[in-house]
């Protein structure tokens, strides 16, 4: 039996509506995972760095489809809580037409400036062409890799996440082979690598499309629609957030891969792209669970349903506070063989990247509930609130951290910093939800 987001919700319908957002954004990470297993094992280390310091360019101009995806999946499930289901679907077109045009825009500038991009962020001459050929080749399936991640969130909200489940597996097992075939069976190098990662985002992106052209059925559906400018720019301030939070972390990643450079260099920049892939797999259970939650809060804040809300709001706090824990011993017992996956072939870089982890896995603690109240105040449609958690969180504090700490611990302080923006972001989530109880009423 579909779960409805109109549904009375316990705990086990809860996790049975979210798991499949889980699986997803956690297969997403590990697809990007065996992305860099491949460059890193059968292409070479510098190749390895190289997409590792172009990859966070990638990420801001893929960053406006989590922009369109949460911010307009809060505001159309809100719609949708209100009853107005004609002017839901209305938004959801515009908000679909308006990113793919979007994504053809960002895909020429992205194309036509890419050296100088490697060059302005600091890569080296030998990362350079690298670099280039990667973003390049990424470059021509940008549009469908933003409506990858626009309808990684409206899946949710037409009560299908287990759609979104499916289609995100294929991609990623399409991307997986790929890679396979194109890195270590034909020898296509970095080449390869972006066209097996290229070709995954198109079906990802082509797949869920045709899907909400074809089938009728949803309680939303891609059709006509009118220009809502005031919708457009509540979905902007919506999303800012995750906007936000995905510019801010690849800006701090340029950021950390300049420290790093200066400090050990392409050592340093290998040891860190390890730790980001680790990340992704860690955090993507929270981003995951938060993703799915959201179109649930946004339809009983739109339906007033304060009993539900409340409800809902304790059972994640308490779910996410648990993973939390779990997450963090797991990534410290890990270290080493995740370590050895990634770098084994060098015992210098493997011990780099190993102290790297252990240090670094103790954020795991602080992470979710910034992560989750960040997504909270999206689908309450308190897009300033949840910007200024994202800002201070992914930006401010992660600047402030790189730059003090390794003038105090050298290396080790690029890795403590990790831990202790986490742990400071994490006390500003709290005390927004004790501010900020009472006007919401959860």
């Amino acid at each position: 039996m579909d779960i409805k987001l109109s549904d009375s919700f316990t705990i086990n319908k809860l996790i049975r509506f979210t798991i499949p957002s889980i699986i997803m954004m956690v297969f997403i990470s590990i697809y990007g995972v065996v992305d860099g297993f491949f460059i890193s094992n059968f292409v070479g280390e510098i190749e390895f760095a190289s997409v590792n310091f172009i990859f966070p360019f990638i990420s801001i101009l893929g960053s406006f489809g989590f922009l369109v995806g949460t911010g307009g999946s809060a505001l159309v499930s809100k719609t949708l809580g209100e009853k107005d289901y004609r002017k839901a679907n209305e938004v959801f077109s515009l908000l679909v037409y308006m990113i793919i045009g979007l994504g053809i825009i960002l895909a020429i500038i992205g194309f036509f400036n890419m050296e100088r991009i490697a060059i302005l962020l600091g890569a080296d001459q030998d990362m350079v062409n690298p670099c280039v050929i990667y973003g390049q080749i990424l470059m021509f399936t940008l549009p469908f890799l933003l409506l990858q991640f626009t309808f990684q969130s409206f899946l949710i909200t037409a009560e299908k996440p287990h759609v979104g489940l499916i289609i995100t597996l294929i991609s990623g097992i399409t991307n997986i082979i790929l890679d396979l075939f194109f890195i270590a069976i034909f020898k296509w190098g970095i080449v390869g690598a972006a066209c097996a990662t290229g070709f995954s985002q198109v079906l990802g992106g082509i797949i869920p499309l045709l899907y909400f052209i074809f089938n009728r059925k949803n309680n939303i559906k891609l059709g006509k629609t009118k220009i809502y400018l005031k919708d457009i720019g509540k979905t902007c301030v919506n999303g800012s957030s995750e906007f936000i939070s995905n510019i801010s972390m690849s800006l701090v990643g340029m950021l950390y891969n300049y420290q790093l450079m200066k400090y050990i260099g392409n050592y340093g920049v290998a040891a860190y792209g390890t730790y980001m892939y680790v990340s992704f797999i860690f955090v993507a259970i929270f981003i995951g669970y938060t993703s799915g939650v959201s179109p649930i809060i946004g339809y009983n804040f739109g339906a007033q349903n304060t009993i539900e809300l409340k409800k809902i709001f304790k059972m994640s706090i308490k779910l996410v506070l648990f993973t939390s824990i779990v997450m963090a011993i797991l990534a410290e017992s890990l270290a080493a063989p995740l370590s050895k996956i990634f770098v084994g072939y060098n015992l210098e870089l493997l011990e780099i990247t190993k102290k790297a982890l252990q240090i670094s896995s103790l954020c795991f603690i602080f992470s979710g509930i910034a992560i989750f109240s960040s997504g909270f105040f999206t689908a309450l449609n308190d897009g300033i609130t949840s910007a200024i958690i994202s800002f201070l969180r992914t930006l401010v504090i992660q600047i402030g951290a790189v730059i003090i700490l390794p003038l105090i611990f050298k290396v080790n302080g690029i890795w403590y910093s990790i831990v202790v923006a986490e742990a400071v972001a994490a006390s500003l989530a709290i005390t927004f939800l004790t501010i900020k109880r009472k006007k919401y009423d959860y």
